[in-house]
Parts: structure tokens; sequence; C-alpha cells
């Protein structure tokens, strides 16, 4: 089981340890409309899969609007995911008055295999750890960064440059 801390607090991982080259799980998501979203919608093109514990709290924010900048810089096939497990309704809040438009948030609200399935969930709080996997256009996980730290942000030019 994988360990990373919250405010120097360890904290465990559950679910499958994927590695760069596994072809990346299905998921099930739903998006600010309620709509289900899932991975091979994407087939063909690039996902930058970005988990949150929450867009209310102010690293989560901060990363998402950061994402949300990089997005412009992107090539057309490059599509930016921000999953937690906010409500669909309070994302969609999230999005108007941060002015996020380029990146899509998804919510695993209800209990699926998606964190499990990432090896993303958060044992003691039952959220998800801040992570970012890039999935390539044929849907094999290309690139993963876990921040140990998950009060932290992720390194961004490493995850831009591996895109």
């Amino acid at each position: 089981m994988k360990t990373i801390t919250l405010s120097g607090n360890a904290m465990h991982l559950e679910g499958n340890c994927l590695k760069v080259g596994d072809t990346a799980p299905d998921f099930t998501l739903l998006d600010t409309n309620l709509k289900p979203v899932h991975l091979k919608d994407y087939k063909g093109e690039i996902v930058v899969l970005s988990t949150v514990p929450s867009l209310d709290t102010p690293t989560c924010d901060t990363e998402t609007r950061t994402f949300n900048k990089k997005a412009t810089e992107l090539s057309e096939n490059v599509n930016i995911l921000t999953v937690s497990k906010d409500l669909p309704f309070a994302q969609k809040r999230w999005c108007a008055a941060a002015g996020v438009d380029r990146v899509k948030t998804l919510s695993d609200y209800k209990p699926t295999t998606f964190a499990k399935d990432y090896g993303i969930l958060i044992k003691e709080l039952q959220l998800l750890t801040r992570a970012v996997f890039i999935i390539d256009e044929n849907q094999k996980i290309k690139y993963i960064q876990f921040v140990e730290e998950v009060s932290e942000e992720p390194n961004y030019e490493e995850i831009l440059k591996n895109i």
C-alpha cells in the first residue's frame, strides 16, 4: 500500500498500483450535468487525468486554475480532466466562479471503482489523492505523478514535458 502525507500525517492509498505502460482502466464518472463520461470516449486523444481531494481547497483550486491556463498552450487533441469526489453541482458552481472552461471536471462521488482502479483512494479520508496520469491516444499510461504531500501542487513542468 502506497503512503502519502497530508500536512505531514501519513495516509495510505488503496487500490491498484498502476505503472507506465499499463492500459489505463476505463471509468464512468459524472460531468457537471450528471452525464456519464468514460475514458473510452477519448480514444485517439491524449488525456491528462488530474485527481484532487476537493476543488474547494486552496491547492486544488490553484492546480485546476493552472491547468486551465496551461490548456491554452496545448494541442487540441489534449484533454485535461480533473476528478474529485465533489458533487457535480459543486464542481459546476466552482468552475463558473473560477472561470474554468478548458478543464473538464468530473465527479467520483458515487461508489465506483475509479479510485481503487487508479490506486488513488486515501483510505483514512475516502478522498482522492493528488496525482496526475497522462494517458496516450491508445489509452496506455505514459506518465504518472503522485504528489507525496497532498497539500502541495504537482510539478507542472514535468507533466507538460511528458504530454
